[in-house]
């Protein structure tokens, strides 16, 4: 099983127990490729729900360049939405589960076929 692998067995398990979530393992899969390198480095690979200008990298970066968004309140709701389903106490929030979780938030499965 290659590294890529374990992390994506990694995250499917987060989803379904820390978030009550069956991951779609082909979308999962695709997520954690569009996330390039930055799920091998610690720091990089999770995501800090109490930082702002973290969360304002994942708006930007993510929801309004990768998956095509209008920058609107929504997408504050969306991940804040997010953050409550991954547990705020919880301190590692993948960021290829919130990537995923967001994703499946707005139907944007597509961007990924």
């Amino acid at each position: 099983m290659s590294k890529r692998d374990e992390l994506i067995a990694k995250y499917a398990a987060d989803l379904k127990d820390k978030c009550g979530v069956k991951a779609d393992m082909d979308l999962l899969t695709k997520v954690t490729i569009g996330c390039g390198p930055s799920i091998y480095n610690k720091d990089a690979a999770t995501v800090s729900g109490s930082d702002q200008s973290e969360l304002d990298t994942v708006k930007n970066n993510f929801l309004i360049k990768k998956l095509g968004l209008k920058n609107s309140a929504d997408l504050d709701k969306a991940i804040d939405s997010v953050m409550d389903t991954y547990g705020r106490s919880n301190k590692n929030k993948y960021r290829a589960v919130v990537y995923y979780l967001l994703t499946k938030h707005f139907k944007k499965e597509s961007v990924y076929k």
